[in-house]
């Protein structure tokens, strides 16, 4: 076992690992930005290096001070979180090629999985269902183009092979705006992801976002942890997640999910990793993978029992998984609300230093936060500040005990979107289960209109 980490993450996160290296005995390293310096996690640290000013480019994202980091304080491994380097191949190359160990998957399978039509493909030979669309890139000639699209037929989705985040993707409901819509697509991929590939999907009017947990070691052992219902979501971003998935019968969950554990295996896939799945019309549609920790691994930590987080830990140390698949019972309900440093409504971030932080509490109420009274919000990085889960022996009592946490978490000094929360909780299309990935946006339009 590992006996000293670095932590190359910042916020919640950075926290959540830490934890889990405190509970195997291994001491922590936290990198940290200057904007970050007072942060709790930093203070909780066994040892901290400032890397750099506080823009992401110059801290977070810079491989060198990162990698010297773990030099100068003799770590044997390096923990990237989700965001910022977490699926850069190049940083997991150069972690190591420099000696340590990148606690995630080997970087060829971070590249396989990044590369959306890649992904695609391999997930195809793996027999993973897959969106219809493109047999790879679409090619240069418009005319191609043109052809390859009406077999797929409208509207389809250009998307950016080397995208994320809900960025480079554009919906085409008509011939007459394809082409324009591809170069447009194109463009925005080079500009953002340095990748102008795209490729085309067939747009489906009204899914659901499903998404698959595995775990996998080095030994060809994978083994998939439910699912999670993420489609409570605004601009391709995750606002609302949940485990088991309501309204989708266990085998047809059960199949797919042994289905992606098949594929780990077929792909020689480490580590923690997230099948994401389109699901409409009880039809299953693998759209990516991520191949890092999720901000929504809780969900599932707390329906299975299992720590994600340290499992990441012992398969990266070179242990073998310690279950197999019937090992793996889910049990009663879990909700995540992710609590943003913004406008419930118009989401603009609001950074700040919060003068008072009341998190709640109670039976089967669990909060992932680095945040506290007297806390500066930088405005540098990602709004969320908080995550808040319910979890409950059903879906009823798990929604109850959100709206019980909700109404007692007080934030002042900067604005929160608990407001949209308090409010989404109380909908009667989410009480009842099983609503599309545009369903808030379309309940946000009318809130408008």
């Amino acid at each position: 076992m590992f006996e000293k980490i670095l932590i190359a993450n910042r916020g919640e996160i950075a926290l959540r690992i830490q934890r889990a290296c405190r509970e195997l005995g291994i001491k922590t390293v936290v990198v940290h930005s200057q904007a970050d310096t007072e942060a709790k996690y930093v203070k909780l640290a066994d040892e901290s290096v400032c890397i750099g000013p506080p823009a992401s480019r110059d801290s977070y994202l810079n491989i060198p001070a990162i990698i010297s980091a773990a030099e100068v304080t003799d770590a044997e491994a390096i923990h990237p979180g989700y965001g910022f380097l977490s699926e850069n191949a190049d940083f997991a190359e150069r972690v190591e090629r420099s000696g340590f160990v990148f606690i995630g998957p080997r970087p060829d399978s971070i590249r396989l999985m990044g590369d959306k039509v890649s992904a695609k493909d391999a997930m195809k030979k793996a027999g993973v269902p897959v969106v219809p669309g493109s047999d790879g890139a679409l090619p240069e000639d418009p005319k191609e183009i043109l052809r390859i699209v009406r077999a797929i037929g409208y509207p389809v989705i250009i998307k950016a092979a080397g995208g994320g985040g809900g960025r480079g993707m554009r919906v085409v409901h008509t011939e007459a705006a394809l082409l324009n819509a591809v170069s447009m697509t194109r463009s925005e991929a080079q500009a953002a992801f340095n990748n102008p590939s795209v490729y085309a999907e067939r747009f489906l009017e009204n899914p659901r976002h499903i998404e698959i947990q595995v775990l996998a070691d080095e030994y060809k052992n994978a083994v998939y942890l439910g699912e999670r219902d993420c489609s409570m979501q605004r601009r391709h971003q995750k606002i609302i997640e949940e485990g088991p998935a309501p309204g989708i019968s266990r085998r047809m969950l059960d199949r797919i999910g042994a289905r992606c554990a098949e594929a780990c295996k077929k792909i020689g896939y480490r580590g923690a990793g997230t099948f994401e799945f389109l699901f409409e019309n009880d039809e299953f549609y693998f759209i990516e993978m991520n191949t890092r920790v999720q901000v929504e691994h809780p969900v599932t930590e707390l329906i299975t029992g299992i720590d994600i987080v340290q499992e990441q830990i012992l398969i990266a140390a070179g242990e073998k998984l310690r279950f197999r698949q019937r090992d793996v019972v889910l049990k009663g309900h879990a909700i995540e609300c992710r609590i943003n440093a913004e406008d419930p409504y118009k989401f603009t971030p609001s950074p700040g230093r919060i003068t008072a932080w009341h998190p709640p509490g109670g039976p089967g109420i669990r909060v992932d936060s680095h945040a506290y009274t007297n806390y500066f919000v930088p405005p540098n990085y990602d709004s969320m500040i908080a995550k808040v889960l319910a979890y409950g022996d059903t879906r009823d009592q798990a929604i109850k005990r959100m709206r019980i946490a909700l109404s007692e978490m007080a934030v002042d000094g900067i604005q929160t979107n608990l407001a949209l929360h308090r409010e989404l909780l109380a909908d009667a299309r989410f009480v009842t289960g099983g609503t599309s990935i545009h369903y808030l946006e379309q309940k946000l339009a009318q809130r408008k209109g």
